[in-house]
């Protein structure tokens, strides 16, 4: 691996060589700082002040350049809109063609002024992360928080590319009324996405999303389903994954999400009934809908390891066994039995391959489809969440075929059961098992893989646009010095970085206490609605004599919430991105993140039964509340957890999302089991009782936020 320093030094277009971000000098200023502070001859105030000044002037320097240079461009587009002008009274073959080429040519110049920008974004990034690390002092917190909202802020410039923007839009405009010779010309605003976009706007468009990092509403959906990624992944990395991919395989994976989440939700609306039925407490619903979530703890981490070697057979092994699990379930009643009843829901557990789900989605999704799979995934989720209890509403019937009974309590397991075996088939019939990642592909990318930047032309070739600048060869010995610095440090962030855990322990030594706090409050928000919705049966028919369909609507209700509030939340954040800057996002992100927790906290107080009557308005009031602040913390919550954590999770057996989903599992096993040991007490006392514990967590939760609230910048 190349040290960022040599690399800048190779890869940096002459004749712009002045107006790099001087890396070097900066380097020898942070080592000289430290050994300054070391003996005493400086105080740490100054440092703070005269490095603060000398980053003011780098960014300065790059962007005035990169404001002379857009200008440049603009000028140039300015005189081929005066030929295209003429041209469009008169038609001719051959000026159309040239004047393609010579759009096609601002294109490439502007590629080239994106690689100028992203190497010195790079740049700033990895200096102010060897300041901190040197120094053990949140700089880049105070110095990205006094920058980017200031009304002259220059630092916004490297990261905002608004000239840019528009430059791209005249390219892209202009070439894609060139695009038909016959004069019958497309607008882009007319039809926004052309079939036949140009190349070189393709390569623009890819550029300018690597170095924006954007954050739109697919993006939060992306972050809620918790898919992680490498920031940029390698072109060959790249490519295979377009050769692994493939549609229906893809939409397989999300009817196996949106499957095992009705499997979920079926059953509550009647799991009390079922268990009155057999024999058993009310309140033995909670093991049966706890004993799905037990077995997945153990079948996460197995299907996340199977992954490894193999989609397609997880896959077909989870429908078989939600398959005999959801018929063992249906049967239960015929036998009179409650340990079959709970066997069959321990298979539907150990089917779960929502593992799978995600890893297909990071491993076989191209970047450019991934936050589409991933809000589909979410969606999937969501809509399985609502439709399990709706579902479970229509099977309000009652008859027998032969020995076997089809009523509210075994439809659920009998329908499910039929669904799971139609999947299986469509699996086995259209799926395309991807082919694997070789140990090559897994080792990252020579230094070199860095220092071309292809574009694709019109026959398909591609041709580099930036050549290796024929570095000087300077042997001086701080030089060097510095060189073998910046490559250890850089061997530490990036060779460790593209090496996935192999242990579970290796993972849990990566979760910094902001990470750990993060996984905390995920418990704690699944353990709130676990309560809220598994005891939901039992406690709307203790104080409110409702129906089993009335329970349903209810369910279905707080699950039709889950995606207009994950739409709304993900569009506030994308305002307050097109607003702000990265780090005021990440400010309002802790904002709602700390005020989401207390509005869950306030839903959780509102809940209780004290003294009053309690009621109906009440009761779905402050379930009302409770559920919706959870989905939207669930959301903000895994959108700082996929920041916050290693880069390292993002792939391997145990990656982040296993982490979350094992965090949240735990949640609902523990949420599950209250219930059933409370319910020992008296119906009367199992609403308080198992909200005491949701408050004590929730309470817990928000007083670590606070603790951890500056980690989280």
């Amino acid at each position: 691996m190349v040290a960022f320093g040599k690399k800048l030094k190779e890869t940096q277009i002459q004749e712009w060589q002045g107006y790099y971000i001087n890396y070097k000098l900066l380097k020898k200023k942070v080592n000289r700082y430290t050994q300054q502070i070391q003996v005493g001859a400086e105080n740490r105030l100054n440092v703070l002040k005269d490095f603060a000044r000398m980053l003011d002037d780098q960014i300065e320097k790059i962007v005035l350049f990169l404001l002379e240079q857009q200008g440049a461009l603009a000028s140039r587009l300015s005189d081929l809109g005066e030929h295209h002008d003429a041209l469009s009274q008169h038609q001719d073959g051959s000026r159309i063609s040239e004047l393609q080429e010579a759009y096609r040519a601002v294109g490439h110049d502007l590629l080239r002024l994106l690689f100028f920008v992203e190497m010195n974004a790079t740049g700033l990034r990895k200096i102010l992360k060897k300041f901190d690390k040197r120094f053990g002092y949140r700089f880049t917190d105070y110095y990205v928080k006094t920058r980017a909202n200031h009304p002259y802020s220059q630092l916004r410039q490297v990261f905002k590319h608004v000239g840019i923007g528009a430059v791209v839009g005249a390219i892209s405009r202009n070439l894609a009324e060139l695009q038909d010779h016959q004069g019958s010309y497309i607008s882009i605003y007319d039809q926004p996405a052309l079939s036949h976009p140009d190349p070189v706007v393709d390569s623009i468009k890819a550029a300018v999303n690597r170095l924006s990092h954007s954050t739109n509403f697919l993006e939060f959906l992306g972050k809620h389903a918790f898919i992680m990624q490498e920031e940029l992944p390698s072109p060959s990395g790249e490519q295979d994954v377009e050769q692994r991919y493939h549609f229906t395989s893809l939409l397989l994976n999300l009817v196996n999400t949106f499957l095992y989440m009705v499997n979920t939700y079926v059953i509550v609306p009647t799991a009390d009934n079922y268990s009155l039925s057999l024999g058993a407490a009310a309140t033995v619903c909670g093991v049966i809908i706890g004993s799905m979530a037990v077995a997945q703890v153990f079948s996460s981490v197995y299907f996340s390891a199977w992954s490894n070697r193999s989609y397609l057979k997880p896959l077909v092994f989870s429908s078989i066994v939600l398959l005999v699990g959801n018929t063992l379930y249906a049967m239960a009643y015929d036998l009179n039995s409650i340990a079959v009843l709970l066997i069959g829901r321990l298979f539907c557990g150990l089917g779960s391959a929502r593992a799978v789900n995600r890893r297909y989605i990071s491993d076989c999704v191209p970047l450019k489809l991934r936050m589409q799979a991933s809000a589909g995934f979410v969606s999937a989720s969501a809509l399985g969440m609502a439709c399990g209890p709706a579902l479970a509403c229509l099977f309000q019937t009652n008859f027998k075929i032969y020995k076997l009974t089809f009523n509210e309590d075994t439809l659920p397991g009998w329908v499910m059961a039929l669904l799971w075996l139609v999947y299986l088939l469509w699996l086995w019939i259209s799926f395309r098992e991807p082919l694997l990642e070789t140990k090559e592909n897994l080792v990252p990318q020579e230094a070199n893989a860095g220092l071309l930047i292809n574009c694709t032309v019109d026959n398909g070739s591609t041709r580099p646009l930036l050549l290796n600048s024929e570095a000087k060869q300077k042997d001086e010995n701080d030089d060097q010095e510095l060189d073998n610095d910046d490559h250890d440090e850089d061997d530490e962030d990036s060779k460790i970085t593209h090496r996935p855990v192999t242990s579970i322990m290796s993972a849990y030594q990566l979760l910094t206490p902001s990470v750990k706090v993060q996984l905390f409050v995920y418990f704690m928000l699944k353990y709130a609605m676990e309560i809220l919705l598994a005891e939901s049966s039992v406690i709307t028919e203790h104080y409110f004599i409702w129906s089993t369909s009335r329970v349903a609507i209810f369910l279905a209700c707080l699950g039709l919430t889950v995606l207009p509030v994950n739409i709304i939340v993900g569009n506030y954040i994308s305002n307050i991105f097109e607003e702000r800057f990265i780090s005021s996002l990440l400010l309002d992100c802790r904002q709602v993140l700390l005020a989401s927790e207390i509005v869950v906290c306030i839903g959780i107080l509102l809940s209780f039964h004290i003294l009053v009557p309690y009621s109906v308005p009440q009761y779905v009031g402050s379930a009302l509340i409770t559920f919706v602040a959870a989905e939207v913390l669930e959301g903000v919550n895994l959108s700082l957890l996929s920041r916050v954590m290693s880069s390292r999770l993002s792939r391997g057996t145990y990656n982040g999302g296993l982490l979350s989903t094992e965090a949240g599992t735990l949640a609902r096993v523990i949420a599950d089991g209250t219930i059933t040991i409370s319910g020992y007490l008296g119906e009367s006392r199992l609403l308080n009782v198992t909200l005491l514990p949701s408050l004590f967590i929730c309470i817990s939760s928000i007083v670590a936020t606070c603790i951890t609230y500056n980690a989280l910048y």
